[in-house]
């Protein structure tokens, strides 16, 4: 049996990092005063189709879409912004509220499977609601800039930001869009000709050499800017330069959802090759409403774990203390009707409960001394513990050191000491 292709397993080796990044995310979003909410997988595919727009690559060739044994139409989440609306309003959190939320979890998207592009992905979701002021958007901003410096990416990733404005200014830019497109469309790559009917914005920032060298002479957004809008943009960039941090303004940089208005932004890198945006957001004031609830300004911003992660390994920042390997491998040899296993488990249990990080394993199943040194040895431990028949009677515990010290001069491997429990116990925490 093979797994579901794009939809992969995370094998033990590598969990570490996502529990790493995971927990630093945690931290970061945390130390800002945003709160977790957790919502279903699987949604009403209504929810989706009025959030995203039926006439979407997303909606009409990436979701996984099924009825029930009820003949109801559901979705498995392509995103999370839309569910988790859809939760904050069920619940009554928005009215005349203000949330911060955070959210993690497995997206689903049928497309071709690649590096850093998954159909069963992972994204870390922030947002934020109730909030009308650049001040909240440069808040995403400085948070996220905070995260890339404590996973120590900060030097190769870039923000760029843009302002799509109101809807009215972006229909009247999308007008003008389309006149010029119209011109040139045989000219234009077989998407960008597609979404000329469907989503011409998305064409700005298409990949096709081709296309963007046409986009050349084409009418520029901010040209098409509201007073409001731009006086919006301009307070960001004041908060953005006060506060020090680096920026491109992107007059091509939109958004695939229409839902988006006002800021839009994206922390993008070149050492992932085409896989280049780490995380994206922006403002979608008008998604609430759109759904049913009372108009609420918004806005959030979401970052794919596998592309961090994959930049985590690119630049070689995966800390070393990460390593699984068990910090101590207690071995129970001998035949006393269970005393030897009872001992050597009490003792894994002591040692858990004093050093609460121990990574401590417990031989069970069995067999000889030697062939359980030898599993101790492939363990990866630092320390085999040792309890027979001798150290139980005796009360004490045989350390044998597994590991050279690593730095060429005083190596304890091959080592063994026979020590009372709580010097023994003292010894083991030399490292742990």
């Amino acid at each position: 049996m093979q797994s579901v292709k794009g939809m992969n397993d995370l094998l033990p080796e590598i969990s570490p990092m996502w529990q790493y990044l995971e927990s630093t995310i945690a931290q970061c979003v945390q130390s800002y005063g945003y709160s977790e909410i957790r919502f279903p997988l699987l949604e009403k595919t209504e929810l989706f189709k009025r959030s995203i727009g039926e006439v979407t690559d997303i909606v009409e060739k990436e979701m996984y879409t099924f009825d029930d044994r009820n003949g109801e139409s559901l979705s498995l989440r392509p995103e999370g912004t839309a569910s988790c609306v859809r939760a904050c309003e069920q619940h009554g959190l928005l009215y005349n509220q203000t949330q911060r939320l955070w959210y993690m979890g497995p997206m689903f998207r049928y497309e071709r499977p690649q590096k850093g592009r998954l159909r069963q992905f992972h994204q870390i979701g922030i947002e934020a609601f109730g909030l009308h002021g650049p001040d909240i958007d440069a808040e995403l901003l400085l948070m996220t800039a905070r995260l890339w410096k404590m996973l120590g990416i900060d030097d190769a990733v870039t923000l760029e930001i843009n302002s799509l404005g109101t809807s009215a200014a972006r229909a009247v830019y999308k007008a003008a869009l389309v006149e010029f497109l119209s011109d040139i469309k045989e000219q234009l790559d077989e998407d960008s000709q597609r979404r000329l009917a469907t989503n011409p914005l998305r064409i700005l920032d298409s990949k096709d050499k081709a296309t963007q060298g046409l986009l050349v002479d084409a009418p520029q957004l901010d040209d098409y800017l509201d007073d409001d809008s731009r006086n919006h943009f301009e307070s960001l960039k004041r908060i953005l330069d006060a506060a020090n941090i680096s920026y491109r303004v992107n007059n091509r940089l939109v958004r695939g959802l229409d839902y988006y208005g006002y800021t839009v932004f994206e922390w993008v890198t070149d050492k992932l090759g085409a896989q280049g945006t780490v995380c994206a957001g922006g403002r979608y004031n008008g998604l609430v409403e759109q759904l049913g609830g009372k108009s609420t300004p918004a806005v959030g911003c979401a970052m794919g774990i596998e592309r961090l992660i994959l930049l985590l390994q690119t630049l070689e920042k995966i800390p070393e203390s990460l390593a699984s390997s068990p910090h101590v491998y207690i071995l129970a040899v001998g035949d006393m009707g269970g005393k030897v296993e009872g001992y050597a488990l009490a003792l894994a249990e002591s040692l858990r409960e004093r050093f609460p990080r121990v990574r401590c394993l417990s031989h069970c199943g069995g067999g000889s001394f030697k062939s359980q040194m030898k599993k101790a040895d492939k363990s990866g431990a630092a320390i085999a513990v040792i309890i027979g028949e001798d150290e139980v009677a005796s009360q004490k515990m045989s350390i044998k050191y597994l590991r050279d010290s690593g730095d060429g001069k005083d190596s304890k491997k091959a080592l063994q000491l026979t020590l009372p429990l709580e010097q023994g116990i003292e010894k083991l925490a030399e490292v742990i």
